[in-house]
């Protein structure tokens, strides 16, 4: 499938989504949908943004991309060149999207985000990019690599005396060097990990042990994965906890399979954390969920109501004091394809149900 059959395809599922909504068109501004509907295409210029410097106009015959003539040139010529979408702009000073909006569509109009002038559909339309097609597959393998081996290789290279900050700045450093945007960059260090479940980088110094997390995009795709790394041997606790996270994890990832209520799969994995001695941890930090274009599209728990899908992505996270386990993979019916790798990782072997894994070990140096 060539990259306008895919953009092809996304703009008849659009359509489908308009017709049924009602609506004269679908307003676009989201930096994950334009990424979704372009196959790849990025609209943004800061980097902590979630919205786009270009909104992207589905009309039931046409569609366009407006913008303002300070990003109408990149886009065209980096983005949206070969696809068939018309752009439309104005002077960076006069920007009006309500204004051009009329010019080429009837209301009433619905949007992936808050406008005054609009609908807010994003519940509903965001869902039509849950579920991958083969090439998004094929470009998430790609960055998933990048964000693998980038965090493989600053666990390999870091040492004791280095900062927090130092050892986010390598993730950030490699994830940026192979192309791809960091989004996050999580690192702990010795009694940090075993306070904190979502531990910002400082200045405290690595001693023994270290906890890094990785996300990263491309092409609107977000990779998380997460590595520990003790210097000398671990205790014999801590290991016990690493190989029971591990087991939560492969719980996590083998009972998601298409077709199953996420509401089953959670309770299946509290089920676990309690069988491996650990009961009340999930209750210290969420577990992860469905991800893809957005980091999070939801998060498992009790009360969700989602149902899987086959070829939707996910990145479960189950965590135990002073460690976790975490990787991206996208769902199919014999089981989770692994998107982020090892890289050359230690691995720890796994059973769950008669199923054996091999996840993420302990780097140990």
């Amino acid at each position: 499938m060539t990259r306008l059959e895919e953009v092809n395809a996304k703009l008849a599922r659009t359509r489908a989504f308009i017709a049924e909504a009602g609506l004269g068109a679908m307003v676009i501004n989201t930096r994950a949908n334009f990424a979704w509907l372009t196959a790849g295409g990025s609209s943004h210029v800061v980097l902590s943004s979630e919205m786009g410097v270009g909104a992207l106009i589905v009309t039931p015959d046409g569609q366009h991309l407006l913008t303002d003539n300070i990003e109408a040139p990149r886009l065209e010529d980096e983005e949206v060149g070969e696809l068939p979408f018309e752009i439309d702009f104005m002077q960076w000073d006069e920007k009006d999207n309500e204004e051009m909006l009329a010019t080429i569509a009837t209301p009433p109009f619905g949007s992936d985000a808050p406008l005054p002038w609009a609908q807010d559909v994003s519940g509903g339309f965001n869902r039509l990019r849950w579920q991958l097609m083969e090439p998004e597959i094929e470009r998430y393998e790609v960055i998933a690599r990048a964000a693998s081996e980038a965090i493989a290789q600053t666990g390999r290279e870091i040492e004791p005396g280095m900062s927090e900050h130092e050892i986010a700045g390598m993730l950030m450093h490699r994830g940026f060097a192979a192309g791809a945007q960091p989004f996050v960059a999580l690192v702990a260090t010795d009694e940090r990990m075993r306070r904190y479940r979502h531990p910002i980088p400082t200045d405290k110094r690595l001693e023994r042990h270290a906890m890094l997390v990785i996300g990263v995009t491309k092409w609107g795709l977000g990779v998380f994965a997460t590595r520990m790394v003790h210097f000398g041997e671990p205790p014999a606790e801590l290991q016990d906890k690493h190989a029971a996270c591990c087991y939560v994890d492969a719980c996590l990832n083998l009972e998601t399979v298409p077709g199953a209520s996420i509401a089953d799969v959670f309770a299946k994995a509290v089920a676990a954390y309690e069988e491996t001695g650990y009961a009340d941890e999930w209750r210290l930090h969420h577990q992860g969920g469905a991800t893809g274009y957005a980091g999070r599209e939801y998060k498992g728990a009790f009360d969700c109501e989602e149902i899987v899908l086959a070829n939707q992505p996910f990145a479960w996270n189950p965590s135990i004091v002073g460690t976790k386990s975490e990787d991206t993979m996208v769902t199919t019916e014999d089981g989770p394809r692994f998107l982020s790798q090892l890289a050359g990782w230690p691995a720890i072997s796994v059973t769950y149900e008669g199923t054996t894994l091999e996840r993420a070990g302990m780097l140990v140096r």
